[in-house]
């Protein structure tokens, strides 16, 4: 199909979806992306969306695989959160990392795309991930100031604090949930300006544990989520090393398969 618009998703498991689990789409999954582009298709059917976001990808691997790609779709809308992979790494060099975040972002603007991007969430709640905090911060004021100095939207995900609830991420404590995804899409769109009718979820009330209840959970996830998740790392392996992007190409997905 030939669309006048054209949205291309590019990133990690955050903008291909993970935690938001569908076995009807592509990879398993559906995600924020995706209801963003159901909203923009219902409005207008002239829009066409790719996602060739791929979990576990770090910030260069998603500039030097995702970036031609999505030129070649010659992209009216792009959506691009990249480095959260690389902050959760031992060593890092954010400013240089964020040079190459720049260059990616100029040539995406270049072609006249308009660009939306995403700071870091504030793990200040989690034990574990908590301890990135400062690293996110920095990543934050360069991903503001490229902002402002490409001409690019910016989703303030540190200040939405809404996520702090973690009735909005799911059982593996890294991913947002089926219900955290709903949020992001409103407040993507909303970033955008652009209006919407996705229907918020209503949270269900998680019971308060007590201490030793809380202390097994945890060494549960540890033992299911987290301890997989360091070893893959170990090893250099990444959950999505034989994935293939879910939409290549723009299309009307079958979830938004409306009448014209």
């Amino acid at each position: 199909m030939n669309f006048s618009q054209r949205y291309v998703a590019l990133g990690d498991s955050f903008t291909e979806g993970v935690g938001d689990w569908d076995p009807a789409s592509p990879n398993g999954v559906r995600g924020w992306a995706d209801r963003v582009a159901e909203q923009l298709v219902l409005a207008d059917r002239s829009w066409g969306y790719a996602n060739l976001a791929i979990r576990g990808k770090k910030m260069r691997q998603i500039l030097d695989e995702q970036i031609d790609g999505a030129l070649a779709l010659e992209p009216t809308l792009v959506t691009l959160y990249a480095g959260a992979n690389d902050i959760l790494r031992p060593r890092v060099d954010i400013d240089r990392l964020m040079g190459h975040y720049d260059e990616g972002i100029g040539r995406l603007r270049e072609a006249g795309a308009a660009v939306v991007l995403f700071t870091g969430f504030d793990a200040s709640g989690s034990a574990v991930f908590g301890t990135t905090r400062g690293r996110t911060a920095v990543y934050n004021e360069w991903v503001r100031e490229i902002a402002d100095t490409r001409g690019a939207t910016v989703v303030d995900y540190w200040r939405l604090r809404e996520f702090q609830d973690w009735s909005y991420w799911d059982v593996d404590r890294m991913h947002m949930s089926t219900a955290g995804h709903t949020l992001m899409a409103a407040r993507v769109l909303e970033a955008m300006e652009a209006s919407h009718a996705i229907d918020l979820p209503e949270l269900e009330a998680r019971p308060v544990l007590r201490r030793v209840e809380q202390l097994k959970a945890d060494a549960q996830w540890a033992r299911e989520y987290l301890t997989p998740w360091v070893g893959r790392r170990l090893r250099g392996v990444s959950s999505g090393d034989d994935l293939a992007p879910k939409y290549p190409v723009p299309v009307h997905p079958h979830w938004a398969s409306v009448p014209a």
